[in-house]
């Protein structure tokens, strides 16, 4: 697999609780190539900026996003919008993959990659590990490797990385952007489901 330049490989894993975005940090805002869990309509976006070698991403989709998506995203109080943050050549790899499953099969690619990190990630060919994933969710090795040839989806990803980290100040993983009608909180690092909780509260259009 050809390098990928621009790559930010440096893990800065912090446990900073919830914090206001700093003055000079944009929030993020929908676009159309936003992968999007929940109702459209919901009144809180949960932007998720994650890597998927990330241990502490990995533990969050674990322990914490069963409870907040059983919560808030079934419930149709709250959508998530998960973009990529990869943080190693083997990441951006599954982040390809991902985006070329099937558009219903994406949300699940996503878990299982998080649910087998430790595996893929440490195999000897972590891309060949990757294949054997996306053989179970239906792509063939043919599908993933033109995928992976994908020139255009690479630096789509990578320029969504850079603009995460010049924009909006992203600079570990997973970092959370949660926004709703009464402005928005960052979340830095694996948090308790308590801190979303109040995040989401703090955001909730008022009765």
């Amino acid at each position: 697999m050809r390098n990928i330049l621009g790559i930010v490989a440096v893990l800065l894993m912090t446990g900073i609780a919830i914090a206001a975005a700093r003055a000079a940090d944009k929030m993020p805002a929908p676009t159309p190539d936003d992968k999007v869990l929940g109702q459209a309509g919901a009144p809180i976006t949960i932007f998720e900026y994650a890597s998927l070698t990330c241990p502490h991403c990995a533990a969050f989709e674990k322990d914490t996003f069963p409870k907040l998506r059983a919560d808030w995203i079934d419930t149709g109080k709250a959508k998530l919008i998960f973009r990529d943050y990869p943080l190693d050549k083997f990441a951006m790899a599954a982040a390809q993959i991902a985006r070329c499953a099937p558009e219903d099969r994406y949300f699940s690619f996503i878990e299982s990659f998080f649910d087998s990190r430790v595996s893929w990630a440490t195999a000897d060919d972590p891309v060949g590990a990757l294949k054997g994933i996306a053989r179970l969710g239906g792509m063939n090795s043919a599908a993933v490797d033109k995928c992976l040839a994908d020139e255009k989806l690479q630096h789509q990803l990578a320029a969504g990385e850079f603009e995460a980290r010049d924009d909006y100040g992203v600079d570990s993983t997973p970092t959370f952007f949660i926004i709703g009608a009464n402005g928005g909180n960052k979340i830095v690092g694996e948090q308790p489901y308590d801190d979303f909780v109040k995040a989401l509260t703090a955001a909730s259009p008022k009765s």
